[in-house]
Parts: C-alpha cells; structure tokens; sequence
C-alpha cells in the first residue's frame, strides 16, 4: 500500500476530511489530496506529525512492514514453530497475534500463522471455544481478500477445513466458489458434503464423475510423454509409458479396446508387423464393447449419453480403412511378403 493509500485509508477512519487534515497539519487541502493520489508525498518533516494524527506509527504510515521476503517470512515460521515446541499454546499465540500487527497486509504470513495455530490446536485437542478459533477464522477470511489467486485458495480451503471439523456443512459450503469450476477439489470437497448430510447417491455420483475425468487428464499425461519419448528415441521409456496408458485403462475399467488402442502408434513407429496385427485384431475383437465401462461398479451412479444406433458400425469401419492406409502400415504388406519369400 502507497503512502497516500495508508492516508486516505486512516483520515477516512477518522471520519476527517481533507481540510481539516490540512489545518491541522498547516498545509493545503489540495496537497493532502495529491498525497493521496500518489502525485506528490509529504516532505519528511510532516511523517511523525502526519502519523500522530492518524493514530499510526511512521513504520506503517510508510508501509515499512507490508512486504516481506520470503526468507523472512520463513524465519518467523521457524521462530513460532520453535516456540510451540517449548512454550504453552497459549503464550504463543499472543507471540503470533502480536507479530502479525506488525505485518497486517503480509497475506502469506497470516494464512501460514494461522494454519500453525490451527494444526497445533488441534494436535493439543483444545476446544474451538475462545477467541484463538474466532482469530484463526479472522485470519483465514482477511487472506480471502488477497491479490494472490493461490493465497485466496489455500484460505478458502482452510476454512472448508475449519467449518467441516465443526459440522457447519452449509457455512464450509460457501467457500467452494474461491475454487475454480475446473479445479477437481471443488468437486472433491462438494462430494465430501454430500457424504457427511447423508446424501449418498450424489456424493457416489460426484465421486465416480471425478474419477472418469481424472482418467481422461492422465491418460493424455501419458500419451503426452510418450510423444516426448519418441522425439528423444527413447525406446524403453515410450514402452514403458504404453504399458501404463494401458494398465491404466484396466485400472479405470476403461475395457479392452481401450487397453489395446494405445499400443498401435508404437507398434506402426517402430514397424513391427507380428504387434500390429495383434493389436489391430485385439481392437476389432472389442470394438463391439467399446463401451464397456458404462456397465462398471466404478461409474453406476453416472449417467452417460447413448450413441448413434450405427455409431459401432461405422467406427470399426472406419478402424479397417485405417488399417489399409498405405503410407502408415504399409510395412505390414512388406513384411508378410518377405516372409513368404
């Protein structure tokens, strides 16, 4: 915060007007309002009196404590984990209340004080009764403002945490929307809600979506690192990268087609015709189930979408002009009349 914010902010407090700040300071209206536009600063004579008006110190009329590196903010870290190892919970959390007044607009020294706080009330099983949960919430809400994205997640994630443990669902419910609809711990944590208000069915559908989803992101990982494997012609790593698109496919119940789909790009790289017949038998074989995964335990609350009465029809069609394309497998063509030689 510029000096002239920390002005406005604390006359306005004060509920005093700029003129009457001048008067008192025996300069112009027009100047304390440049100063708190940030077009011109108070000379260094006006700092203390300007401060004993606003009720502040020169340090935080200067924003002296705003920001912090992030070396000191580890060196406070250390210093309040040392005291909880030798001091009572109690005297310590005055210590931490007391530096954080020195460091008000330090977000991430007050969310990480206040997980500090949290975890070690926890650990000590003290009650939430007291001003030290009502501080640590505080805390955890003033961090929700942050300019930081990441900041405003982890405290939004700690007072999920905070009100779950208190079994206000609806009140840790709230904090959901500071995580992004594509952010899968919101859809994690919603289901949790549902688990514990005893909606059951929606916490199992919630579940199951995350999981095919999560399947779909891994899975394109994989290929993604595979494709990187190939350009190193890193032949053992692109094998083993195959080997757990397709174990991961079984894990998921993703079904057979799907287990021997992803083997066929390495096997046509790498031109070996006994693999990609296999595989090309292996995937009309199972073309007819391609999905098979809507049958399984793993997604029985999730509904999905029925395909085109033809659609099978004209995917293994399709997998068998694939097959005869010329410039892509035309060494399975080769290599059988080789053999026949």
């Amino acid at each position: 915060m510029q000096i002239g914010e920390v002005i406005r902010k604390y006359r306005k407090s004060a509920d005093m007007t700029q003129e009457e700040m001048a008067n008192r300071l025996g300069v112009t209206a027009p100047a304390v309002n440049k100063w708190e536009n940030g077009n011109s600063y108070p000379d260094i004579t006006l700092l203390a009196p300007i401060a004993r008006l606003l009720g502040i110190s020169t340090d935080e009329l200067l924003s002296y404590h705003e920001d912090l590196s992030s070396e000191e903010i580890q060196g406070l870290v250390r210093t309040a984990d040392n005291n909880f190892q030798t001091e009572n919970y109690e005297d310590v959390f005055h210590w931490i209340k007391k530096e954080l007044e020195k460091y008000p607009n330090c977000d991430q020294l007050i969310w990480q004080m206040a997980v500090m706080l949290d975890a070690n009330r926890l650990m000590k099983d003290l009650p939430d009764s007291g001003n030290c949960a009502d501080y640590i919430c505080s805390c955890y809400t003033h961090v929700l403002g942050s300019t930081d994205e990441t900041l405003r997640c982890h405290a939004a994630d700690s007072l999920f945490g905070f009100y779950m443990r208190k079994e206000e669902y609806e009140t840790a419910g709230k904090y959901l929307q500071y995580f992004s609809v594509q952010n899968p711990e919101r859809k994690r944590k919603q289901a949790e809600i549902y688990q514990k208000t005893g909606r059951i069915q929606e916490a199992y559908k919630t579940y199951e979506e995350l999981l095919f989803a999560e399947y779909q992101v891994v899975n394109g990982i994989l290929t993604g690192m595979y494709m990187l494997a190939l350009q190193e012609n890193n032949s053992s790593k692109a094998h083993l990268l195959i080997d757990k698109q397709s174990g991961l496919a079984r894990l998921f119940e993703m079904g057979k087609y799907y287990e021997a789909s992803c083997r066929l790009d390495l096997a046509a790289f790498e031109q070996d015709a006994k693999s990609a017949a296999e595989i090309m038998s292996q995937m009309l074989d199972s073309v007819d189930h391609i999905f098979s995964f809507r049958s399984s335990p793993l997604y029985e609350h999730m509904t999905f979408k029925d395909p085109q009465a033809d659609f099978i029809e004209k995917l293994k069609n399709n997998l068998i002009s694939c097959f005869q394309d010329k410039e892509t497998f035309n060494f399975l063509e080769e290599q059988t009349n080789y053999a026949n030689e």
